[in-house]
């Protein structure tokens, strides 16, 4: 069929790099082997990949850079250099490959004469093991997704692919590689934004398959996170813009302007509000720096490419140009809202329904758009009081928004509750909403003891679905109400069970009730939030 070379790069992890050895060997398809490059790791990285090299001779060879690069980009080309295979793939030390990984990219490779084959990566985070599909509307076809099973011949029709920015859930060919001299950059992060990029650039012949071919794990207690998750630290933003910046430019290069523009407006749809609805988290110092590298990086978009860009996310744009200085924690607060995913708009709702705005005086930004956005796209603000019992009631009120809703009609809520580790079933609650000053109101209860776990601290965040006369429905995260605070209830369960139900109010104001289930649960609750401010 065609041997498969696997690329291992590693960094100060010789404790996890056998399991991924280990993984790409036992591959089902039987012509595969391993090259392990370690970027001068610190600890025994290489004194291992020397071990697994001399256990399977022929099956894995082991190099180690002379310094280190800084990134995973140099490890990387080394390892494409010293490849042999007909395809290469890559794999980072800390995570696995499927069994049938290599053998189902391949053989739809083959089938359709594709260079690269790419597929669906699965996050698992660890050690809770909740799992989590990469880019799902693009891979997951149970949510909709209907990419897989296709060919693509470059993706300028298929600008959604932008949105897939790794370099571990493909197969290349390697002449092809060859050819077309994709490298990655050295000694920046990002670097597979980078090299994804110039391989859009390259316009390749691409098969797209829904199999999960890369198991990537999230490990967000670890001594050293990965680069996508250390955000805390102004050179990530930095590099982030900076490997945005190149994509941009390689795009361009290659004759794909409108592509360029649809990168740009990438950054605007998902990037920009991932970082900026952080920055209450960040020092004056973080929050300063941030605005001015963003400030900068936007100047130099394509005015065409905004339009490209979701209603809201536009809004965020104009408000951080008119701006040149990150601005008071009030307006802050609304713009970290305006960044949720899905984006909310909360009051104060300045200007009028003939022009609403979002701030007030000579920066306030008109808020384009709003009328003609569709009810699943409107940014809604519902809030919600807790009060904890045997029963848990939510105190629900849905504000206007510009005369928009008042014009659908909103007749009931839905509130869903969604547990964070994914292993219990949602819990689901529906009220008819009454109109009231101002908005609509609802109240919604769930029983106390379907939401503790004698086993588990449980995290459940809020969601409610506003169903309109008309069946159209508009969704959004609950936001905690102004006069609601974090609390902590003693709730007592028949028979002389315990439970303990924290009402939680993030950064971004959401909603979320954490509890534990008997003393043993509290006492696991009390040292979790022992741990979280030993950390800080």
């Amino acid at each position: 069929m065609g041997r498969v070379s696997v690329v291992v790069v590693v960094y100060n992890d010789a404790e996890r790099l056998p399991t991924a050895v280990q993984s790409a060997l036992d591959q089902t398809l039987p012509d595969v082997d391993v090259v392990i490059v370690d970027d001068h790791s610190p600890d025994r990285s290489f004194e291992v990949a020397q071990e697994l090299s001399a256990a399977q001779p022929g099956r894995v060879s082991a190099y180690r850079l002379a310094e280190n690069s800084g990134s995973g980009g140099g490890p990387r080309n080394r390892g494409m250099a010293e490849a042999t295979g007909d395809y290469v793939m890559f794999l980072d030390s800390d995570d696995v490959l499927p069994p049938t990984a290599a053998e189902v990219l391949l053989r739809a490779a083959q089938e359709h004469g594709a260079e690269v084959a790419t597929g669906k990566a699965v996050r698992r985070e660890l050690p809770a093991g909740r799992t989590t599909v990469w880019a799902p509307g693009l891979y997951d076809t149970d949510a909709g997704a209907v990419l897989p099973g296709s060919v693509l011949h470059g993706i300028g029709a298929h600008p959604e692919m932008l949105m897939d920015t790794l370099v571990v859930n493909k197969l290349y060919r390697r002449d092809f590689l060859k050819r077309t001299g994709l490298a990655f950059p050295s000694g920046m992060l990002y670097e597979d934004f980078v090299f994804t990029g110039r391989l859009y650039a390259a316009q390749p012949v691409m098969a797209v398959i829904a199999d999960p071919v890369y198991v990537w794990h999230v490990r967000r207690a670890a001594a050293s996170l990965s680069v996508s998750l250390h955000r805390a630290v102004i050179e990530n933003w930095r590099d982030r813009v900076a490997a945005h910046g190149l994509v941009v430019e390689d795009l361009r290069s290659a004759g794909l302007g409108e592509l360029a523009e649809e990168a740009q407006a990438k950054f605007v749809d998902y990037d920009l509000p991932m970082y900026l609805r952080e920055l209450p988290q960040r020092s004056a110092e973080y929050r300063a720096a941030w605005w001015r590298i963003t400030r900068e990086h936007l100047a130099g978009f394509a005015a065409s490419a905004f339009p490209r860009a979701k209603a809201p996310y536009r809004w965020l744009v104009r408000s951080v140009m008119a701006l040149p200085e990150p601005p008071a924690p009030a307006l802050l607060g609304r713009l970290v809202e305006l960044a949720a995913a899905p984006p909310r708009l909360v009051p104060p709702y300045d200007g009028d329904r003939d022009r609403p705005l979002l701030g007030d005086g000579p920066t306030a930004v008109p808020l384009d758009g709003l009328a003609a956005l569709p009810a699943e796209e409107l940014p809604v603000t519902v809030e919600g009081t807790v009060t904890a019992g045997a029963t848990v009631r939510v105190s629900l009120l849905l504000h206007e928004l510009y005369g928009r809703l008042a014009e659908l009609d909103p007749r009931t809520v839905r509130v869903e509750l969604t547990e964070r580790s994914g292993l219990r079933p949602p819990l689901v609650a529906h009220a008819p909403l009454s109109a009231v000053n101002g908005g609509w109101a609802a109240e919604v209860a769930f029983p106390a003891g379907g939401l503790g776990s004698p086993r588990q601290l449980t995290s459940w965040s809020m969601r409610a679905e506003i169903g309109h006369a008309d069946g159209s429905a508009s969704t959004t995260e609950v936001r905690a109400a102004e006069a609601q605070r974090r609390r902590r209830d003693t709730v007592l369960l028949p028979p002389g069970r315990v439970l303990l139900v924290r009402t939680h109010v993030s950064e971004r104001r959401a909603l979320m009730l954490r509890c534990a289930g008997g003393l043993a649960g509290a006492r696991r609750a009390a040292g979790s939030v022992r741990r979280r401010l030993a950390g800080r």
